[in-house]
């Protein structure tokens, strides 16, 4: 399929570079997060969309240095867009809903915020901050909301540098999955 071939040449060709203000790369933080998934027996669609949650980084061509700049690129709506047609909604809107999760995390647990990174914490404020409670309810009842949530906590958890995954083609199956599904 020749959308799986596009993802894994994004992943191969500028998943190397730095995950944000983290210390691992972008793939490493694709790999872990999928890995995560994995672990916790979720569909293929959602260990897709966790592999895939920040290809709007990759895919983006204006994203150096936004978020420290204030400037909000809406990376989860560029990657929902980019996966949309061939891997459907189980796939893009946790993908979209991603950063929408954090905020609603922040405003429904106390002790989420204290365990965020220091560049996810910037983030969050360019993102427009927690959710306020009618916020918080409009997210949570939204399809694949719950999804969302559960991809977060994976992308808060796979920014560990001596974490070693499997490899990219390992995931690949999940991708094939999550767009056959889709197709039929």
């Amino acid at each position: 399929m020749r959308k799986i071939a596009d993802v894994k040449d994004v992943l191969t060709k500028t998943g190397g570079e730095r995950y944000g203000g983290e210390a691992i790369s972008q793939l490493q933080h694709a790999l872990q997060c999928a890995s995560l998934a994995e672990a916790a027996h979720a569909s293929p669609a959602l260990i897709s969309a966790a592999l895939l949650h920040d290809i709007g980084h990759l895919v983006d061509r204006h994203p150096e240095g936004a978020a420290a700049a204030g400037i909000d690129r809406l990376h989860e709506k560029i990657g929902a867009g980019y996966l949309e047609k061939a891997f459907g909604p189980a796939v893009s809107i946790p993908v979209r809903l991603h950063v929408a999760a954090k905020r609603y995390l922040c405003a429904v647990d106390s002790r989420y915020f204290d365990g965020l990174s220091a560049a996810s914490v910037q983030s969050l404020a360019v993102q427009g901050g927690p959710f306020n409670a009618a916020e918080a309810a409009a997210f949570i009842a939204q399809p694949f909301a719950e999804d969302a949530v559960n991809l977060r906590r994976w992308d808060d958890m796979a920014k560990d540098p001596a974490v070693d995954t499997a490899g990219l083609d390992h995931f690949l199956s999940y991708l094939k999955a999550a767009a056959a599904s889709h197709l039929h």
